[in-house]
């Protein structure tokens, strides 16, 4: 059986020390010696040497030392060795020591006595003790305030021993102390015995305190601590007597220590739930924000602040821009906590100081240059985002200073503008002109591939008079630069061109060309580029030497954005037909887009790009081309009218989520039919202060609505006891399991259900997979039909699949042989480290394509056509496909199709099948199994296989 250890060194076991050296030299005269002697003693003790030849010598030639080095060493064996045998009686030479302990206590020289007297606080043998008591309480008077406080340690020490063994030893200890405190002037000696009564005997210590209520606010913060700790702890026990010890809290928050203050604050909102507590605990709480320099200080207190929104939200709204000063700081965390706690707490009349607030420090980002400004600027671009939603009103205040980061070298931040001026466009209708107008006079300096993308698209639906129309159409021209993209004038050239092309410095983006998911699961192709790469792009012969945004965009290779602006310059003519009466200078747009549009195709089928332009943007720029040339009425609805009302809907959605997810949390409480009612106005207010009084008030609201009623998951943690032991076993025993991050807890309840007293009941345990135990349960006795609760905490060392299992062995009276009882296992699920959050659709798609999430399996086959290998696996597979096999085009570069899988892998299981053909003609892929019941991705190698002639 392990045993607890109250001393850790390290030890090199490479070179043990033999007992024989360490004997000769704890024998000799050197003291440098006897030191290192000792410390390769206590070392090889702790490894798990027991060296009893030693303990005579230790006796002999190391207690009659007076060297303090010596001396501490000597504690240190003494404190480690065993001092009982196997029945755990006090072995007879531990005797011995005890003379030597008493001459200590009694020494001349303080640290001796000082180190000594902490040494007893170690001892929990109270044979070795009882002689030296009245030496110990002797120290008490001492004039040392340094022995002072550590006698005051040895005596509580002492009382606090197991059984009735201390109350033995001292019986009159707690009369002491408080006697001692009374006349004590040392803050820490002080404490000491303030923490024995406390411990010890709590009436003392509350009269005590009481007695002293004025000068508590005089107390070193040490006794101040100790104080509000007793005060949590009787009105744990007791809370009707908490209005008298909460003036004690408030006279201390005015203390100079921030320690106490913060204390004070937590006992302050933890025991009254009145508007003058809370709020004065929230002030507490903001001044540590400000005048704290620790970050870790700060997200501490600012988790406390996020409790009090939770449950004092009316109070916290006054708070807001008192919190908001902590975005002062530069660390990235405490200015995110920051913002989300005052985004919840924003209201109609608040609103414009926050908002203003959030422009200021906008403003702060675009002037200082720190390391992670532009992070921090998405962020502030997110909450007044979240501000304008909210509060419409305020959108116009922001949105066009918010325009002027849509060209930010952080695509990150660029794209929440971007994502924001489209939401601020289409629910403020008296911005749209301001916001165009603002948009097409920037457009320019864009440079994202993202961010330009989408101010394409509003430029696109959002243009509606002939002025922003023609302007619209002129800005894409100019971006775009002059046509051709390329010239060749001869052969030779060309071919020179595509070998050693020309590198200008540009803003540009590097493409990049893969297969990404959508929101449904499907999966679809796009050249996309990755926005924070700034690099050279090619420029082919007859291209300007500065070319615009867009043409900087294209020249890489990025035709995604080439079929956007194929998209807008359509929209923008259909539109131009409507509102401009000329037909001459309608065709003359119509051919000018039709240019564009031919030009980016030819650009994108020629030899000069590192990759040829993809079949989905090029589907797109076709389906533009010939819709500007045969326009029917019903095409022209669905593009100038239909986009919009999606993404009004898409809008309306989600506040109609957001609105249901408020409405979700909002959870009304209620009273029992059969709870007492309390008339508050009957009450006697005598002797009551106006504090007392509210936090009445309170108490009774919560009593009223339920509040006080936490028990809301009894039968949740019904569902999580597992049953070890049969009922006819003559030990029940059942377990309640705590899974807690990377700690697990079980809670066992043992019941003996015999008549006889079981004797050294022990609960051994046991694990297999990544999961350690931390410290084993000790024994115990059990009288007949009694419980007992043993608790046992584990450690997890990674969050997957575990079994716990073990035993109950106990003694009888009557058997001499040690009775198992063999535990049922407890399995520990992966499903049990996961609890739900949420995650937004961008946030999501971001990280999938950065973590790569998907089971790939290569595919080697000698089937040449993406169509043949799809309708291979769909028979192979008995799947059903979701997408008719004569609508899959087989000569496109990729294919992506959902298969349905019902009788594979369950209920609406989701199969994606992609396929890609390579420049050398081969296939390769991936297949992707979702299963929605389960919601997790299924390996691919454990749930299908495919069957080929040649094998499978």
């Amino acid at each position: 059986m392990e045993k607890s250890c109250s001393l850790l060194i390290h030890f090199d076991k490479g070179s043990p020390a033999m007992a024989n050296e360490i004997k000769e030299a704890l024998e000799g005269n050197d003291v440098g010696a006897k030191i290192d002697a000792l410390k390769k003693a206590v070392m090889l003790l702790l490894n798990g040497e027991t060296l009893p030849q030693l303990f005579i010598t230790i006796v002999r030639y190391v207690l009659p030392s007076e060297d303090h080095t010596v001396q501490k060493l000597l504690l240190l064996y003494l404190e480690i060795i065993d001092k009982t045998d196997a029945r755990g009686r006090v072995l007879p030479e531990m005797i011995l020591i005890c003379q030597n302990l008493r001459n200590n206590l009694q020494h001349p020289n303080e640290y001796i006595r000082g180190v000594t007297l902490r040494f007893l606080c170690r001892l929990s043998e109270p044979e070795i003790l009882e002689p030296l008591v009245p030496s110990v309480l002797a120290n008490l008077d001492h004039r040392h305030p340094f022995i002072r406080r550590h006698a005051l340690l040895a005596v509580a020490a002492i009382y606090r021993l197991p059984g009735q063994a201390g109350e033995q030893l001292l019986p009159d200890a707690p009369e002491l102390v408080e006697k001692t405190l009374s006349s004590e002037q040392d803050l820490s000696a002080r404490r000491n015995a303030f923490l024995m009564l406390a411990s010890c005997a709590q009436p003392r210590a509350v009269t005590y305190l009481l007695s002293h209520a004025d000068h508590v606010p005089d107390w070193g913060d040490l006794l101040q601590m100790a104080a509000l700790d007793l005060i949590r702890k009787v009105c744990r026990s007791n809370p009707a007597e908490k209005g008298k010890y909460i003036k004690i809290i408030i006279s201390l928050l005015n203390s100079p220590s921030a320690a106490v203050v913060y204390e004070c604050a937590s006992t302050l909102v933890s025991l009254s739930s009145a508007p003058t507590a809370i709020r004065a605990a929230a002030n507490t709480y903001c001044q540590l924000l400000l005048t704290q320099s620790d970050n870790n200080v700060k997200l501490i207190v600012l988790d406390r602040l996020n409790e009090l929104k939770s449950s004092h939200r009316e109070l916290m709204v006054e708070m807001i821009m008192d919190v908001l000063r902590a975005l002062s700081s530069p660390n990235l965390d405490i200015r995110r906590k920051t913002l989300d706690i005052a985004l919840e707490l924003i209201t109609s009349r608040n609103v414009d100081e926050v908002v203003l607030t959030l422009k200021k420090e906008v403003v702060k980002t675009q002037s200082t240059e720190l390391e992670k400004n532009g992070e921090y600027r998405q962020m502030l671009v997110q909450a007044i985002h979240s501000c304008a939603i909210k509060f419409p009103e305020v959108a116009s205040t922001v949105v066009h200073l918010l325009m002027d980061f849509l060209g930010d070298t952080n695509v990150a931040s660029a794209v929440d503008v971007g994502l924001f001026v489209r939401e601020i466009i289409e629910t403020n209708p008296k911005l749209r002109v301001s916001i165009i107008t603002r948009l097409l006079d920037t457009f320019y300096q864009i440079r994202a591939a993202r961010v330009c993308s989408c101010a394409l698209w509003i430029i696109g639906e959002y243009c509606l008079s002939l002025s922003e129309v023609e302007s619209g159409i002129t800005t894409i021209k100019q971006c775009l630069g002059d046509l051709p993209f390329y010239t060749s004038t001869e052969e030779g050239e060309v071919a020179d061109a595509s070998k050693k092309p020309q590198q200008v410095n540009l803003s540009g983006t590097v493409s990049s060309r893969r297969p990404v998911v959508l929101a449904d699961g499907t999966y679809a192709t796009q050249s996309a580029a990755s926005e924070t790469a700034v690099s050279a792009p090619t420029v082919l012969p007859g291209s300007v030497g500065s070319p615009g945004n867009l043409r900087s965009l294209i020249l890489s290779g990025d035709f995604f954005v080439g079929a956007v602006i194929a998209c807008t310059l359509t929209k923008l003519v259909l539109r131009l037909e409507e509102v401009q009466p000329s037909k001459a200078e309608v065709n003359k747009a119509c051919t000018g887009a039709l240019l564009i549009m031919t030009s980016m195709l030819q650009l994108g089928q020629s030899t000069f790009l590192p990759h040829p332009i993809d079949n989905d943007s090029y589907d797109r720029i076709v389906l533009c081309i010939r819709l500007l040339c045969n326009t029917g009425d019903e095409v022209r609805r669905i593009w100038l009218q239909s986009c919009r009302q999606s993404f009004a809907k898409m809008l309306a959605e989600k506040q109609f989520q957001e609105t249901e997810e408020i409405k979700a949390k909002a959870q009304i409480s209620h009273a029992q039919p059969d709870d007492l009612i309390d008339f508050y106005h009957l009450k006697s207010r005598k002797g009551m202060s106006q504090l007392e009084l509210e936090d009445q008030v309170q108490d009774d609201l919560k009593r009223a609505t339920g509040e006080f009623m936490k028990d809301g998951d009894d039968a949740n943690k019904l569902n999580r006891i597992l049953q070890l032991t049969g009922f006819s076993d003559p030990v029940y025993a059942e377990a309640y399991v705590t899974v807690h991050h990377y700690d697990i807890v079980l809670d066992v309840t043992v019941i003996n259900r015999t008549k006889e007293t079981l004797q050294n009941l022990c609960l051994e345990l046991a694990t297999m997979g990544d999961l350690k135990l931390v410290d084993r349960p000790q024994n115990y006795t059990l009288a007949p039909e009694t419980s007992k609760q043993i608790r046992a905490n584990i450690k997890v060392s990674s969050t997957e699949t575990g079994v716990i299992f073990g035993n109950i062995v106990y003694e009888t009276s009557n058997v001499l042989e040690r009775t198992v009882v063999v535990l049922n296992d407890i399995h520990i699920d992966i499903m049990d480290y996961i609890s739900p959050a949420i995650c937004a659709d961008v946030t999501f798609r971001n990280m999938w394509a950065e973590f790569e999430w998907e089971n790939k399996v290569a595919v080697n086959t000698v089937i040449q056509g993406e169509k043949e290998f799809l309708n291979h696996i769909i028979k192979s597979t008995n799947m059903k496909c979701l997408t008719p096999p004569s609508a899959l085009d087989g000569e496109c570069g990729f294919l992506a199709a959902n298969l349905y899988a019902k009788s594979v892998f369950g209920e609406d299981a989701l199969v994606n099948v992609s396929v890609e053909k390579q420049a050398d003609g081969k296939l390769s892929g991936y297949i992707r199994i979702r299963s929605k019941t389960q919601g997790i991705a299924l390996s691919l190698g454990d749930k299908i296989t495919l069957k080929q002639k040649g094998g499978s």
